[in-house]
């Protein structure tokens, strides 16, 4: 089997996978998630029980994508944090792991994005993790009409082959999975064929400018180059977790919580200004 499934054009020169040293910064998961349970138990023990104490969902819907091998599960503590300041929050309908052909994933992604759509009339703010953002930057450059802003955390858009090599093992496994039958999983096509090929040109394609992107990164990932998330057509906000920390950092909530804000703002000045240019 080939060693190394994963297309050369996916791992541009200037990019390199994260050495064995930065895997160790992953450690500070286990950190991560107890801030979160204490902030969890911190919020209840604060919470009133009066009528009228819920806030107002007058926030974005907010769609919620999962990373590479995670499931809706993993973001379940982010989802909390945001309806606790009025956002709605969607699953993506990953159940147990982000491991299936991205293009097929992207389409089921832009369904749930459609029906959303039409409940709540107006646009959804997607926040992807790993994969999860690298899908939501080529779903909102092809679909504007349904997204108004993007916020990625880790996700390596310029260079998604910029990972560390464990991450490869897991490719290989998915890819021997595949030849042998197994259905719902990524494929050779996926990970260094054409379907990689188009979801990677997707992801580069340039956003309308009514479509909001913040890109969160850490130089301390473990999993991919910090630098590959450096997306130029996204604000960049630097936080201190691991990688897989950040859908579980507390920390890294707040900043999506920000950046949700800070679209949300955006996008309500230039409708103001168009409405007086056009009066």
């Amino acid at each position: 089997m080939n060693k190394n499934p994963v297309a050369s054009f996916l791992l541009p020169d200037e990019f390199r996978r994260p050495p064995l040293v930065r895997m160790l910064h992953e450690g500070r998961l286990v950190g991560e998630a107890s801030r979160h349970a204490v902030r969890g138990l911190s919020g209840a023990r604060t919470r009133t029980p009066y009528a009228g104490s819920a806030p107002v969902r007058d926030a974005d819907p907010v769609l919620l994508v999962p990373g590479f091998m995670a499931g809706d599960y993993t973001l379940a503590g982010l989802s909390r944090q945001l309806r606790r300041e009025g956002h709605r929050t969607y699953r993506a309908g990953i159940p147990v792991a982000n491991m299936g052909c991205t293009l097929d994933t992207a389409e089921m992604i832009e369904s749930r994005l459609e029906a959303i759509v039409a409940r709540r009339e107006q646009r959804v703010q997607i926040v992807g993790h790993s994969l999860g953002g690298m899908l939501a930057r080529g779903i909102a450059a092809r679909r504007p009409d349904l997204v108004s802003g993007i916020v990625t955390m880790g996700s390596p858009v310029l260079a998604p082959g910029a990972h560390h090599r464990s991450l490869t093992m897991f490719v290989l496994g998915l890819v021997a999975m595949s030849k042998v039958g197994v259905s719902g999983v990524m494929n050779e096509t996926c990970v260094g064929g054409e379907c990689a090929l188009e979801s990677f040109q997707e992801s580069q394609v340039p956003l309308p400018s009514d479509v909001s992107f913040t890109a969160i990164y850490s130089r301390n990932d473990g999993i991919v180059d910090w630098r590959a998330c450096l997306d130029p057509a996204a604000t960049h906000v630097e936080v201190r977790a691991s990688h897989i920390g950040m859908a579980v950092d507390p920390r890294v909530s707040d900043e999506v919580l920000s950046a949700l804000r800070t679209h949300r703002e955006g996008a309500a000045a230039a409708a103001s200004s168009l409405r007086v240019a056009t009066a």
